[in-house]
């Protein structure tokens, strides 16, 4: 089996302050794993450091054979095989639900994001919500979206920073 994500000593400091260190990491494909630890231990810099939103000071990233940082290599996060759900959940302010699933989408014929779109809000149950806007939302609501969103390219690789933490459980199920 071949590895869905590879890290070789990956490490990362902000100021004087190191947030990763030589972090060694290799998820095969088809598997799911979960990065546990205190806060602030650096398991959102790592899932940041393999998504391309950060960029390592040492070490190097691995997607499925292809390496997206390390060794004077650097793609960016839009050209990663990646869908990432941020803590936070990171959706656009100014596009209601529907336009915030199909962002990573354009460059797709009309018809087929607009397919992709509904299927992906009846999957997390937010077919009546498209034309929301992010602030009409609940805690659950927005993170359905943005768990909508990464899954809409298709990536083979998902990652996800605590993204089941406002769902009730029912819908973690």
């Amino acid at each position: 089996m071949s590895a869905a994500i590879r890290c070789t000593g990956l490490s990362k400091q902000f100021a004087d302050t190191p947030a990763v260190r030589d972090v060694d990491l290799r998820v095969e494909a088809g598997t799911i794993h979960a990065l546990l630890g205190p806060s602030g231990c650096g398991k959102t810099t790592v899932l940041r450091l393999i998504s391309g939103f950060e960029t390592p000071d040492a070490g190097s990233v691995t997607i499925e054979d292809l390496r997206v940082a390390g060794d004077g290599t650097w793609v960016p996060p839009e050209k990663r095989p990646v869908g990432m759900v941020f803590q936070d959940y990171a959706l656009f302010p100014h596009l209601d639900v529907r336009r915030n699933v199909g962002f990573g989408l354009a460059d797709r014929p009309t018809d087929e994001r607009a397919r992709r779109v509904k299927e992906l809000l009846e999957l997390t149950g937010l077919a009546a919500l498209g034309e929301r806007m992010p602030d009409a939302l609940s805690g659950g609501e927005r993170q359905r979206t943005a768990l909508a969103r990464a899954l809409a390219r298709g990536s083979r690789v998902l990652l996800l920073d605590e993204p089941f933490s406002n769902l009730d459980a029912r819908l973690r199920g």
